[in-house]
């Protein structure tokens, strides 16, 4: 059996808990994808900002960022981490 296939559900869910725990410390995540849009645009009037590669590789870095923030942006940050310690103190059903 791959290692892939050994994960289970909990397994993921516990990786994205800890995403988003981590997320939490670093500030306003929610704010990200407009830092990320004005980083990008400075970057995109510079001659190293003509490159289509960059440029799909900063629209799908936006595209996450906005995903995430939109997803998360009817709970406070509270609210994010209590759900947090809530799955990750969930025991495993194995």
């Amino acid at each position: 059996m791959s290692k892939e296939n050994q994960k289970t559900q909990k397994d993921v869910m516990l990786s994205v808990t800890n995403l988003l725990s981590e997320l939490c410390f670093e500030g306003n995540f929610k704010e990200q994808p407009f830092y990320l849009q004005e980083i990008f645009e400075l970057i995109l009037e510079t001659e190293m900002g003509n490159n289509l590669d960059l440029r799909l590789k900063m629209l799908s870095c936006l595209r996450t960022s906005r995903i995430l923030a939109e997803t998360l942006s009817p709970f406070s940050d509270r609210q994010i981490q209590n759900s947090c310690n809530t799955i990750a103190f969930v025991p495993a059903n194995r």
